[in-house]
């Protein structure tokens, strides 16, 4: 059996965290991770319900240090337009049964890069030559100082490229 509790917002605290009331007697303080599903759960039921569909190369990113607006980041393939379309539809399923929320999906037209937002976890299902092309393992994983000593060995390596084509 299911109980659910209507609370009433009644103001926020200088740290951010929320203060509601079932009643005027019974009010409680909520950080904002007691209304978000844990992290590690959310991330075992996305890349789960991606395995269920057979995605490959699931590729999960701790981003906390990159940014505030997610934690994690989740890329996977998928090898058609059908199957990135059924791995998002799976993913919004299981989420949803488990008890988060998709907040929205984009993509799902075309199939070719299906990203789904589910609040704390983004997740990237793409066609291998999509994925590929944008590689956003590199734009995730590395640091802005490894980023730019990433971008200046490109630069190099291009230019050294040019130099013996044209010589």
């Amino acid at each position: 059996m299911v109980f659910s509790t209507i609370l009433k917002l009644t103001g926020f605290t200088d740290d951010g965290a929320i203060i509601a009331s079932v009643s005027p007697a019974q009010t409680r303080k909520f950080r904002k991770t007691d209304l978000r599903m844990d992290i590690r759960k959310l991330q075992k039921v996305v890349v789960d319900a991606l395995e269920d569909i057979k995605a490959k190369d699931i590729e999960v990113i701790n981003v906390t240090k990159l940014t505030s607006l997610f934690d994690r980041v989740v890329i996977a393939s998928g090898d058609s337009n059908r199957q990135t379309r059924a791995l998002a539809r799976h993913v919004q399923e299981k989420v949803k049964e488990a008890g988060g929320e998709i907040i929205s999906i984009e993509g799902e037209q075309t199939g070719e890069w299906v990203l789904v937002d589910a609040g704390d976890v983004v997740i990237h299902i793409m066609q291998p030559a999509v994925r590929s092309y944008y590689n956003l393992e590199e734009l995730w994983i590395a640091t802005p100082a490894a980023r730019r000593k990433l971008m200046a060995e490109h630069e190099a390596e291009a230019s050294g490229s040019r130099a013996s084509r044209a010589a």
